[in-house]
């Protein structure tokens, strides 16, 4: 688990092909790493990765084939800059949200504009993402825990304040760049009970007998 909270910014120092998937080697040497092990979970642009080896100087992860295509880390190249963060330990302030570091999507830049010293961004998702996303909720992009401004027609508006631009990758972000996008987690098992199988079922029928005659049969809605 994450925060969304990025720690660090790396740079893809090699990108090994193996066999259909990568090796990744990434340089951090802003990110103190004499704590972390071999096997230890390590999100880069949020995607939950297995360290392997690791130095002073960074850390190197493979890619499962199934990341690489799901993931926009398919697309990184040596050079590329990427969000970095270690995994949540019961002592790390939970600054931002619950973060699986399971993508759910790639989402795509339509609109970047500066406001004042902030930064206004407009990301297209799959139509299936929007019923997760919600207006004033929580959303992760390339591993950054942000709040949604907005939700309309399969896409969503994030304000992107000074501080998060320049310790984060998003100020790099132009019309047309690829993201890795995260819904909120309380959403996807809050539809997961409601329309599971078995003692689930019996919730999605008490839910729907809510009706709004009956919400207002019990004084509701007035």
């Amino acid at each position: 688990m994450f925060t969304g909270i990025i720690q660090a910014l790396g740079q893809v120092v090699c990108r090994e092909p193996r066999s259909g998937d990568v090796r990744l080697t990434v340089g951090c040497t802003a990110l103190d790493l004499t704590a972390a092990h071999p096997g230890d979970s390590i999100a880069v642009n949020g995607v939950c990765l297995t360290a392997i080896a690791l130095t002073a100087h960074g850390f190197t992860a493979d890619v499962s084939r199934e990341t690489l295509a799901l993931s926009t880390l398919g697309n990184l190249t040596s050079g590329a800059r990427v969000n970095v963060e270690l995994a949540l330990t019961l002592a790390t302030p939970l600054g931002g949200h619950l973060v699986s570091g399971h993508v759910d999507g790639i989402g795509q830049i339509i609109e970047r504009r500066d406001d004042a010293r902030s930064l206004r961004l407009r990301i297209a998702v799959s139509p299936d993402l929007t019923r997760y996303i919600a207006r004033k909720g929580s959303i992760c992009v390339d591993g950054v825990s942000l709040t949604v401004n907005d939700v309309a027609d399969a896409a969503f508006a994030l304000n992107v304040v000074p501080h998060t631009r320049s310790h984060t990758i998003i100020d790099d972000y132009r019309v047309g760049t690829q993201v890795n996008v995260e819904v909120d987690l309380i959403a996807r098992y809050l539809e997961r009970l409601l329309h599971g199988h078995g003692a689930g079922c019996r919730v999605t029928e008490a839910a729907s007998a809510i009706t709004p005659e009956f919400l207002a049969q019990h004084g509701f809605g007035r």
